[in-house]
Parts: C-alpha cells; structure tokens; sequence
C-alpha cells in the first residue's frame, strides 16, 4: 500500500482529529464557537475605524475588501501556526501509537479551513445586510480557497517534523506570520507599491491569492492565466518539497518526542 492510500484509508481518523481539534480550541469558553466569527469581527472593526476614519482610501466596497482578506489571512495564519505544532501537540499519540503522521499537518489544516467556513457566513451576512451584489465571477472563488488549502498543507507540512527538532520553528513562523499580515494587500491595495516592490510582493502565492479573490468577489474581474499558472506552480512545488522534507525526517519523530 502506497503512502497515500495510506492516508486515505484512514481519512474518518483525520476528521476525527479535526473536529476534536475545533472542540477542545473553545473548551470551557463562555461563548464557544461564536469567537470563530467574533475574533475577524473585533480585527475588522479596528481596521475598518482606522482606514475609513483616520486613514481615509477610495477603495470600493471597502469593508467587505477588508474582511475577505481577513478571513483569509485568518485561515493561513492559523492552519500554518496549528499545523506546526500539530506533532508536538499530540507527542503521546505519536509515541504509542503508529499511523502516517502526515495526519496530524493534515488535520491541523483541517480545523483552520473548518473556521474559515464559519467566518464566510460572517462575510456572506455583510453581503446581505450592504445590499452588496455579488458578481458571477465569485463563482470561482471556491477554487481560490481550495488552493489556498494546499498552500498552507504545503507549508504546515515541514513545519509540523522539523519544529519536532528544532521548537524555535513555532516562534520564528510566528514572526514571519506578523510580518506577512503587512505585507499582503489585506487592508489596502498593492497599487501603493512601487511597480518594481510590488512585484517582489506578488512573489507570495498568498499575496496573489488575496488580490484574485478580491477581483472575483468584488470586482467582477478572474485572474489572468498568467496569475493562476504562477500560483499553482508555485504552490505545488512547495507541496512537493514539504512532503519530501516531511518523509525525510518523519521516521525519526517518536524519538525525538
């Protein structure tokens, strides 16, 4: 049996851990699931008073600019941050018991998409209650976010074995995490750039994601070829070196936990 269909066959085993995951998140919280919606809320409002009161832009629709890329950033954020520690988080687990801990990345990322799906419903309501019509070209922004999935698979992946060896890993991703948030047209345009940075910026695949998303679900306007084929290409290819940096060092875990 291959390493994939490994994993395939004991696809109930990662949903399990991924709901598990969700619940024990907001245990013993007084408002429970509801801060899946409320932590985007009190982010968007802050940004939103910022940039529409202090920092005035002519961005159109611009709250729900801001939220979509909230939302999204929220799920790279958190599915990159869980997925790191996801070994480390269930080191008992991996030391007792043998399955493909590729699971553990793949759950982790599981959970942060779960989110992301409730805080849609946060942003679908914000459509509503604007009056805001949507265009047809929303249509394609499922494939933007599965995409997005495989972008943060593809990075949780060598997180998740080599910070079982080095634990600094969580707290410089966390660093670059930060960072990120800035550097990624979330709460502005990336026409503020300079041409010769802004192409730099849209090296990102993350970067590019947003700013397509942004186009197809406000703008009416899809993504150029040129656009999705750098993307994917790129995303598969971290994908490909995050499974093999992930086999290389998978076989040593439960000794090092």
């Amino acid at each position: 049996m291959s390493y994939f269909q490994n994993i395939w066959t004991r696809r109930s085993l990662i949903l399990i851990f991924a709901i598990n995951d969700l619940k024990i998140r907001y245990r013993n919280s007084v408002l429970g699931f509801f801060w899946t919606v409320l932590e985007p809320l009190l982010m968007f409002s802050v940004l939103y008073v910022v940039f529409t009161q202090l920092f005035k832009n002519d961005i159109p629709d611009y709250g729900l600019y801001l939220l979509l890329g909230l939302v999204m950033w929220g799920m790279f954020s958190r599915a990159t941050s869980m997925g790191t520690g996801s070994i480390i988080g269930k080191g008992g687990i991996v030391t007792k018991i043998y399955f493909p801990r590729a699971i553990l990345p793949i759950s982790a990322c599981i959970t942060a998409f779960l989110m992301m799906a409730f805080e849609f419903t946060v942003f679908f309501a914000f459509i509503i209650g604007l009056q805001f019509v949507p265009p047809i070209t929303i249509l394609f922004l499922p494939v933007l976010l599965v995409l997005e999935f495989v972008l943060v698979l593809a990075i949780a992946l060598p997180l998740s074995v080599i910070n079982v060896y080095y634990r600094d890993v969580q707290y410089i991703w966390g660093v670059v995490v930060h960072a990120g948030f800035f550097i990624t047209p979330i709460f502005y345009l990336a026409d503020i750039w300079p041409e010769n940075i802004r192409q730099i910026l849209f090296l990102n695949p993350m970067a590019q994601l947003i700013n397509m998303a942004h186009n197809v679900a406000l703008y009416n306007t899809l993504p150029t070829i040129e656009d999705m084929t750098y993307t994917i290409v790129v995303i598969f290819i971290l994908l490909t070196i995050g499974y093999v940096v992930f086999r290389k060092y998978e076989g040593d875990l439960a000794q090092e936990l």
